[in-house]
């Protein structure tokens, strides 16, 4: 059993504090454990989360060193910033759509459903559905390989933004038909009964590198010590989200604790949310699906997102990664 001490043995008031930017998803639970369970003060480090709305909007601020640490789905703006040569990079598997873990859920309107117009994917032509951010997040590739296994081409669909609040209320309006809502959001979503949960994004494009921890540059320049420690602590913490894990729900041996750690550190206080929402799988040596990440890239590249020739693997950087399983140690299953 591998032990854990106060790094330098630090004081609560000379712990290093990180900010870590976060967008309101399930995949950042391992976050919110590290924090509770005590792996990061471990490291002598203290968190800052600070909210954005989507993974895109974090990547200036991490370029320039105003947060430090980012998570949620590798867009094509992140790529473009690569390119730019903007210090940013995908450092570790954040969230992946596992089968039975297809935690990106397509939501269409109640009606649709109840009364038979919407059976299949193929039902969305000429469907409104909206998805949370412009084409340049990863809900560009997750739209696309749904409709391909209908038998549709983005031409086929009216695609709108708009926030995951706005939403709700346009799927209970009728201005909207469908929806892609990571969870728990899609829960929430579709308690308030306005659309049914039809397909977690495991059933269509299963294994989707669909959210990845991204370093700016305190961790790739200047402290990479940090983001090692950071990251031991991190991977700590996505095994014990693991143990929660059961059957494609929290219902697994770390459930009950996984669950308080999230209602007391996110904005959803309702324990019931948690347990009915699908969670997303983490791998817990932090590898990237890389092939996955190249694809969604080939698609950005198709809808004209991309500037430049950069690859998917001149987005990443694996080295904290392996520094930290050099004394955490490789995860071989329970």
């Amino acid at each position: 059993m591998m032990l854990f001490v106060l790094a330098a043995g630090a004081r609560a008031d000379e712990l290093t504090t990180v900010r870590i930017g976060t967008v309101g998803s399930m995949t950042e639970a391992p976050f919110y454990i590290a924090d509770k369970k005590g792996y990061f003060r471990d490291e002598g480090i203290a968190v800052n989360f600070i909210p954005f709305d989507s993974a895109a909007n974090m990547v200036a601020p991490l370029g320039a060193g105003q947060i430090d640490v980012g998570g949620g789905a590798p867009s094509a703006g992140l790529y473009n910033a690569v390119a730019r040569g903007i210090d940013v990079r995908v450092v570790a598997d954040l969230g992946r759509d596992a089968p039975g873990y297809g935690f990106q859920v397509l939501l269409v309107r109640t009606e649709l459903v109840k009364s038979g117009q919407y059976k299949s994917f193929a039902d969305l032509r000429g469907r409104t559905i909206a998805v949370a951010g412009r084409g340049a997040t990863a809900h560009a590739a997750i739209a696309s390989k749904l409709l391909r296994k209908g038998g549709l081409k983005y031409d086929d669909i009216n695609v709108v933004f708009m926030d995951y609040a706005d939403q709700v209320v346009a799927l209970k309006n009728g201005s909207i038909d469908a929806s892609l809502f990571p969870e728990p959001n899609g829960t929430i979503a579709a308690k308030t009964g306005a659309a049914v949960k039809v397909a977690g994004n495991d059933t269509f494009y299963p294994n989707q590198q669909v959210a990845v921890m991204i370093f700016g540059s305190t961790f790739l320049k200047a402290h990479r010590d940090l983001g090692v420690r950071f990251m031991r602590a991190y991977l700590r913490a996505v095994r014990y989200y693991a143990a929660a894990h059961k059957n494609g729900k929290l219902a697994g041996a770390n459930a009950d604790d996984v669950i308080h750690i999230l209602t007391d550190s996110t904005r959803i206080k309702d324990p019931t949310v948690y347990r009915e929402a699908t969670p997303n799988a983490d791998d817990p040596n932090g590898e990237l699906n890389l092939a996955s990440m190249r694809d969604d890239l080939a698609t950005y590249r198709e809808l004209g997102l991309i500037q430049g020739s950069t690859r998917a693997e001149d987005a990443v950087d694996g080295s904290f990664v392996a520094e930290a399983l050099k004394t955490l140690g490789t995860y071989r299953g329970r």
